[in-house]
């Protein structure tokens, strides 16, 4: 078995993804989808965390990719602030927002399971191809989150630069589902914390050298 320094190799092709933290409507148990509410104080410590958590790595990044809700905006400029590398060029696009929960979003979880159904929510929250009233599923969400990744960040990381992507639950478990090979099974039993960095580090041909959940 060959050994390999994996501090000398992660000079380059380094990718993070880091759900944001704790937000408003996550402490309350309230579907946000793309509502924007803000991050509460957990939240903005759990960003604090993770931006520590990243700087140990020694990376120089080159751009942060978030989506266009504040709670994954205000997660990613916390980190940037906590690796000292503010000028990181920012790119916000919708294209990573969390699933949209339709008709559920605003609503307390335990509130529609009284409506709708233990059952009923759990399929709208769990199935892979079933969304909510008004909503989409968690593949809707994967058919506009991997083109994004597939043609905008990706053949970056392949040029030898370094990503960091702040995102949300359902958009991060469709790039996760992407590069670690899970069925469609497997990604909706996956649950991604908040505020907890993913580090990929790939190889020139875009082949996965190494994985590491930051907070075990």
């Amino acid at each position: 078995m060959v050994w390999i320094d994996y501090k000398i190799l992660m000079k380059n092709k380094n990718l993070i993804l880091v759900r944001h933290g704790q937000s408003e409507w996550n402490q309350k148990n309230i579907f946000t989808g793309w509502e924007n509410p803000g991050l509460t104080q957990k939240g903005r410590e759990e960003a604090k965390l993770a931006g520590i958590l990243i700087n140990n790595l020694k990376i120089k990044f080159n751009y942060l990719f978030t989506s266009a809700l504040v709670r994954a905006q205000v997660t990613g400029t916390i980190i940037l602030d906590n690796i000292n590398q503010e000028n990181v060029k920012i790119i916000k696009n919708k294209a990573l927002n969390e699933r949209f929960y339709g008709d559920l979003q605003g609503l307390n979880k335990d509130e529609c399971r009284k409506k709708w159904g233990e059952n009923q929510v759990q399929i709208w929250r769990r199935s892979y191809d079933i969304g909510p009233p008004g909503g989409e599923s968690l593949k809707e969400t994967g058919e506009r989150v991997m083109p994004f990744f597939l043609n905008e960040i990706f053949p970056l990381i392949l040029k030898g630069e370094n990503i960091i992507v702040s995102a949300h639950g359902n958009s991060l478990r469709s790039l996760l589902k992407y590069l670690d090979k899970l069925s469609s099974k497997e990604i909706v039993k996956l649950e991604i914390p908040t505020g907890s960095p993913i580090h990929y580090l790939f190889d020139d041909s875009g082949e996965i050298l190494h994985k590491k959940n930051l907070i075990e």
